[in-house]
Formats: structure tokens, sequence, C-alpha cells
């Protein structure tokens, strides 16, 4: 399993996108690490959005198509929608 995330800092008013193959939380772990990076400025980052894909290729698709937003607004709709939805408990 494969996921394309986005992260915000609170702190930084700032959204991160990437994607990974590990776990969500493990890849959470590392970029609040301490670590070189843009994620390094801040310690307080957290997953506000994610999707799943069943190859790194898929997910980093869907990265580089959210990166080429370069449009903070349509981000935060992204994440507002999936909010809208109702999960399962």
């Amino acid at each position: 399993m494969c996921y394309y995330y986005i992260l915000h800092s609170k702190s930084l008013d700032k959204f991160y996108i990437g994607h990974s193959c590990e776990s969500l939380q493990e890849r959470l772990r590392k970029h609040l690490s301490d670590h070189k990076g843009f994620t390094a400025k801040a310690k307080d980052w957290i997953i506000v959005y994610h999707e799943t894909f069943d190859s790194k290729a898929l997910a980093y698709k869907r990265e580089r198509e959210i990166k080429a937003w370069k449009n903070k607004s349509k981000i935060q709709k992204l994440i507002n929608a999936s909010n809208d939805i109702e999960h399962p408990d």
C-alpha cells in the first residue's frame, strides 16, 4: 500500500504534500524528527489528508497532480470535502 498525503503546520500555516509506501505514522515520525528539509522548519506537522494507492507510481502521480495546482485554497477545499464525508466508526 502506498499513500499520497498532505501535512499541515499551524505555526507556519503551510501545507506539505508527499507520497510514501511506508505507514503514514512512520512517515510523519520522520518528518517530525531532526533532519534537513522543508518539514524541519516546524515540529507541529499533522496529517490532514491522504489517499491510498496500489503502487508508488500512482501515489507519486497524484502528488505531482496536486502540487501542480499551486493553490492553497484548492488544497484546502480538497481537505474540507473529505471531512464532509461520513466515515464509519
